[in-house]
């Protein structure tokens, strides 16, 4: 494709190609975050993760419009990672369509290994997400869950994915979304300060973070916002300390049915790859409008933004 040199390593075609620098670094965070298979792979969190794709995607796996596709469409997951997510989500569903995984980094290695020990069969690219080697119009379902925003672009990346849809085919996708300030810096700051490490040191720093998230969740205190405070966009209302935290200061995540290596995962997540950009709805929707894509389903929270569109 354009030049560009594959070779098949294993059960995965590997593109021979150079990267942006925030790229690079991006996959080697993944890489590195979806090989510590203990910090996501307990059967609570991989419950946890199903239920939140559910909520917000609601339960596709049997949706009506599959039948528009035939008998074996083609379903790209376009940044899978270790394929936690489809595998969570599409379920059975694998077993009925031509099942394609792409990843940038080497945590494509690690959803082979698990979709094999499910029976799942696929194929696996390692490559930018941007530029896989695929027809345009030759997929019937794109799944990109929280990855488009660690692209260069995320506007690019969905024009691009875009362009692989055939007529009808859909789209479904979660982006991060824009918070309050104090929370943008805090973020923007701390992946700066990432960026020189490497991973599994990036790691061990994020841990002093979840273990903060973990003391204010064990608080049980609650706080009251008497009146909102605009210059800050918080809200007023009643919150729980590690919250009000989490949303409008630092994401120290807690939940107290998860082990402190899953909360480090998430929290990790969040702050290794160079690459995580935050948009607005009205930005999503634009995009959306300039691909060429009707809204059919959307979900905003503070965290993210949840699509899927139709291609016209």
């Amino acid at each position: 494709m354009r030049g560009k040199r594959y070779r098949v390593d294993g059960q995965v075609l590997r593109a021979e190609a150079v990267f942006s620098d925030e790229q690079t670094q991006t996959a080697e965070a993944f890489g590195y975050k979806w090989h510590q298979i203990d910090s996501f792979e307990s059967e609570n969190a991989l419950w946890r993760t199903r239920e939140w794709l559910l909520e917000r995607y609601g339960d596709v796996a049997v949706a009506e419009w599959w039948d528009e596709y035939g008998d074996d469409p083609v379903l790209l997951d376009a940044g899978c990672g270790a394929a936690v997510s489809s595998l969570a989500l599409f379920g059975s569903r694998l077993h009925s369509v031509r099942f394609v995984a792409a990843d940038i980094s080497r945590a494509v290695d690690v959803a082979a290994r698990r979709c094999a020990a499910r029976g799942v069969g696929a194929a696996f690219v390692q490559d930018d997400v941007t530029a896989l080697p695929l027809q345009p119009g030759s997929v019937d379902v794109i799944f990109s869950e929280g990855v488009l925003h660690h692209t260069d672009s995320t506007h690019n990346a969905l024009d691009r994915l875009a362009e692989l849809l055939s007529p009808g085919g859909r789209f479904m996708f979660y982006v991060y979304r824009k918070k309050g300030p104090v929370r943008e810096f805090t973020d923007d700051y701390i992946r700066g300060l990432l960026q020189d490490m490497a991973p599994e040191q990036a790691w061990k720093a994020v841990e002093p973070l979840t273990k903060l998230g973990v003391a204010l969740g064990e608080l049980g205190a609650e706080v009251e916002v008497p009146e909102d405070i605009e210059l800050l966009e918080i809200p007023a209302g009643r919150y729980d300390v590690q919250r009000l935290f989490y949303w409008h200061v630092a994401k120290a995540f807690h939940h107290p049915d998860l082990s402190f290596d899953e909360l480090n995962h998430i929290n990790y997540d969040w702050y290794a790859p160079a690459n995580a950009h935050r948009q607005t709805a009205e930005e999503v929707r634009s995009w959306c409008e300039e691909a060429n894509l009707e809204i059919e389903r959307e979900r905003v929270e503070e965290a993210g933004i949840t699509v899927i569109a139709r291609r016209r």
